[in-house]
């Protein structure tokens, strides 16, 4: 009989990893495997999440053992596994067809998202190692397991996710943020140079602010991820956000002289762009006594007197 929080014998000794206890009692026939707790996890689930592969076999070994069975949250046993990075306990668990490796639960997660969000590689590698596994399926809030890998700075990761063909860099999430925003945001060199070598990726998605991955990157002063974007032809830098101000005005403004500087070596980039309420490049950087970028900014006038 289960016990005040409904776990029985077989979900204890399961969850305990007792191997020899589960065997004794999946021999009695009086014995359901699936029976759940007060969660709705069931034996399977507890072994699974334990990483105890040892009782994970023996129950498997069970015909009427349901691999897939999702608790009150719609957590299955591989779901699980790949949250606490049990990696043969996953392994075990993919060999079974009637396993779904693309099951999320109520918060949009699949396994795979999971096992990207903590960083385990090899829980990854196994979950694309499926053929059926759809790995850009995005949780509640819109992040695809790229994007928080992304997010996360687990490089070995994004570059393991952007080898599937069938994985979009540029899908957004709630914030109308795609992986290149983020990382660019983040000033995360290594994974922008990344998502660049896509032959896919659209570098100037803007955000919900209508902000772009350049003008992320110039107004926190990345200078690096500036560098790696202007090396894109196909990257506009006088883009404007919802306010009017392009990657220029946000620099200027924040006194990052370096950034500046990379942006003017631009022949395409227009140094007087006004925002929505008239402000130039040059009046953000004079009002913030950035003199270095004030300098800058005068010099290039003074060697483009006609340029608008």
């Amino acid at each position: 009989m289960p016990g005040n929080c409904r776990r029985t014998p077989l979900s204890w000794a399961a969850g305990g990893g007792h191997g020899a206890v589960v065997k004794l009692l999946l021999g009695q026939a009086d014995v359901n495997p699936n029976m759940t707790d007060m969660e709705g996890r069931t034996p399977l689930s507890w072994a699974a999440a334990c990483g105890h592969d040892g009782v994970v076999k023996l129950l498997l070994e069970r015909e009427d053992v349901n691999p897939d069975f999702p608790d009150d949250n719609g957590r299955t046993p591989v779901m699980w596994a790949a949250i606490l990075c049990r990696h043969r306990v996953v392994k075990l668990l993919l060999e079974r067809e009637d396993v779904n490796p693309n099951t999320a639960d109520k918060r949009g997660r699949t396994p795979l998202f999971y096992a990207a969000e903590n960083g385990s590689y090899q829980v990854v590698q196994l979950l694309l190692e499926r053929e059926d596994v759809t790995p850009d399926i995005a949780n509640n809030d819109g992040e695809t397991p790229l994007m928080k890998a992304t997010q996360c700075r687990f490089h070995r990761l994004v570059k393991l996710l952007l080898r599937r063909e069938d994985v979009n860099p540029n899908m957004t999430d709630k914030f109308k943020q795609t992986p290149l925003l983020w990382a660019a945001e983040r000033g995360d060199d290594r994974v922008v140079k990344l998502l660049l070598e896509r032959a896919d990726v659209t570098p100037d998605i803007p955000g919900y602010y209508g902000q772009t991955p350049l003008a992320s990157a110039a107004r926190f002063g990345h200078a690096g991820v500036v560098k790696l974007l202007l090396g894109w032809q196909n990257v506009n830098p006088n883009m404007t956000d919802k306010v009017g101000r392009t990657p220029l005005s946000w620099a200027a403004a924040s006194g990052h002289d370096g950034v500046v500087q990379l942006l003017l070596g631009r022949q395409d980039v227009n140094p007087d762009i006004p925002d929505n309420d008239g402000r130039t490049p040059l009046w953000w950087a004079s009002r913030s006594g950035c003199e270095g970028a004030v300098n800058l900014l005068r010099a290039r006038q003074s060697a483009n007197p006609n340029e608008v």
